[in-house]
């Protein structure tokens, strides 16, 4: 490896350098008795994690600014890994996710004293894994980097350790395995097909073996390939029909937790399967096939998550039901990929999956981070636990109701904004019934969100103490609704980031 290798991948280096700074400082600031005096103290370690995310960030944002021109990619790593605006915007959503699911989640884990260092260091370690898989282009890069990300996440979600936190872990440990066989299965085939594992070297050869116009995407190799590697992330990126673990594993893992993995796991799901299909755009046997295949999956995404969420009345389930619907949402961008020559049309798609997804983890991460700061001092995740919360927390019942509005999709969120822009995508691609769908899957979702929003606002309760949430679970809570308004009210600041990251188009 260069030192041009090393400098592209610092990012993804410092995410996991600092993942062992927090596990060394653990050890060093574990409290002890000594002549029956206790000593030491891990609060530090939440500071050393929120001011260390700096390193990463900073080593990100040099690469955005003094490495990349315009529409510049560079692979390194012997081609396994590419280094590229595309891949920077996503490092970046992880890491604020990260920084903020770490600043709201403190309080929380004071209840887990012993096991703060332990969950700092799964939760960078899972990260890195993260940032490694949104520049990933080799296909046992894309293995690697998926098991760095599950295996901490698992061990995160049992983090609790009680009856429901261990039931969380093994069945997200178990389904992950699962997710994994199936895409390992669909990259084997695809290397036995082209002889290659690098997926400009993949593209390259396929170009030159021949297509059965009569079979979907053109080879009966490519179609198992396709469906099993698709069936991989479809676990990861929590959409039907590979959602079943999502409302187990949500409602047993600690909140944070639950909102990291809504946020920065789909997120980099939804990136390293950009990446596959963008790569395979040029070829009609296969482009013209994802449109059908995605359009099935975000009508049943969609149909399932919003339709289950109607039932619910544990808020942590409904949320879980919520980002399936939400999933079936970006997977509308998917299937409005163009395979015309245009080169704005090419980009609609992609443009639309990246503006929706930087709205979603500040809407959701504002949602679930709220939340969190209720049940740790209620002890209630029911929906009829949030009765009142507008007397006894005023200014959280306003951050958690904006922050839902948005999930929903009313003016001026970046909810909004964003369904706008992916549901006239799909209208411009001749998608129009699949918009129709999605309108109305959005009517429907306004049952269970305005419902919550009502208890919030309406509801009455017979405990009057206050809610007083702390400064850092108030800060992240506030950081995702300002990012919920601005960039619903001002979108062309994130879009005008999103085009100049469309490397891959």
């Amino acid at each position: 490896m260069t030192a041009q290798d090393y400098w592209a991948l610092s990012p993804v280096i410092a995410m996991a350098a600092l993942a062992l700074v927090l596990l060394s400082a653990d050890a060093l600031l574990a409290e002890r008795m000594f002549g029956g005096k206790r000593y030491g103290s891990k609060r530090a370690l939440s500071w050393i994690a929120v001011i260390g995310l700096a390193v990463p960030a900073f080593l990100a944002l040099n690469l955005w600014f003094e490495w990349f021109g315009e529409s510049t990619s560079e692979a390194v790593v012997y081609g396994t890994f590419t280094a590229d605006r595309f891949a920077l915007f996503f490092q970046f959503l992880i890491i604020g996710a990260t920084g903020v699911v770490i600043l709201a989640s403190v309080p929380y884990l004071q209840q887990f004293r012993d096991s703060l260092g332990e969950f700092f260091t799964l939760l960078l370690t899972a990260a890195a894994g993260m940032m490694l898989l949104v520049g990933a282009s080799e296909l046992i890069t894309i293995y690697v980097a998926l098991e760095t990300t599950a295996l901490p996440a698992v061990a995160l979600a049992a983090l609790r350790r009680d009856g429901f936190s261990i039931e969380a872990g093994a069945k997200f440990l178990i389904l992950s395995a699962l997710s994994t066989a199936l895409l390992l299965f669909g990259l084997v085939f695809l290397y036995g097909y082209t002889g290659a594992t690098r997926i400009d070297e993949i593209v390259a050869r396929m170009g030159a073996l021949p297509f059965e116009s009569g079979v979907p995407f053109g080879s009966l190799a490519v179609m198992l390939s396709v469906l099993l590697i698709v069936a991989g992330f479809g676990f990861k990126m929590a959409i039907a029909p590979w959602h079943m673990w999502v409302p187990d594993v949500y409602q047993g893992s600690p909140t944070p937790v639950a909102a990291f993995l809504s946020v920065a796991s789909k997120a980099s799901a939804f990136a390293v399967l950009m990446r596959l299909l963008y790569s395979f755009a040029g070829f009609d046997p296969v482009a013209q096939d994802w449109q059908i295949l995605f359009a099935l999956i975000a009508t049943a995404s969609m149909t399932v998550g919003n339709l289950m969420a109607l039932s619910q009345t544990n808020v942590k389930r409904l949320l879980a039901y919520s980002t399936i619907a939400q999933a079936g949402y970006i997977m509308v961008g998917f299937a409005a990929v163009s395979v015309a020559s245009s080169s704005d049309s090419a980009s609609a798609g992609p443009q639309s999956i990246m503006y929706y997804l930087a709205g979603y983890a500040f809407t959701n991460l504002a949602v679930f981070l709220a939340f969190a700061a209720i049940v740790h001092r209620t002890g209630n995740d029911t929906i009829a636990g949030l009765s009142g919360l507008l007397k006894r927390s005023p200014v959280l019942a306003i951050l958690m109701v904006i922050g839902l509005l948005s999930l929903l999709g009313m003016p001026p969120t970046v909810g909004f904004m964003a369904k706008a822009v992916i549901f006239s995508t799909a209208v411009d691609q001749g998608l129009i019934w699949l918009a129709v769908v999605a309108v109305v899957n959005t009517v429907v979702a306004a049952y269970y969100y305005l419902r919550v929003v009502g208890v919030i606002m309406f509801g009455e309760s017979d405990d009057a103490d206050p809610i007083k949430p702390g400064a850092g679970e108030l800060a992240a809570v506030s950081i995702g609704v300002a990012g919920a308004l601005v960039f619903g009210i001002v979108p062309w600041f994130i879009l005008e980031l999103v085009d100049k990251s469309l490397t891959i188009v």
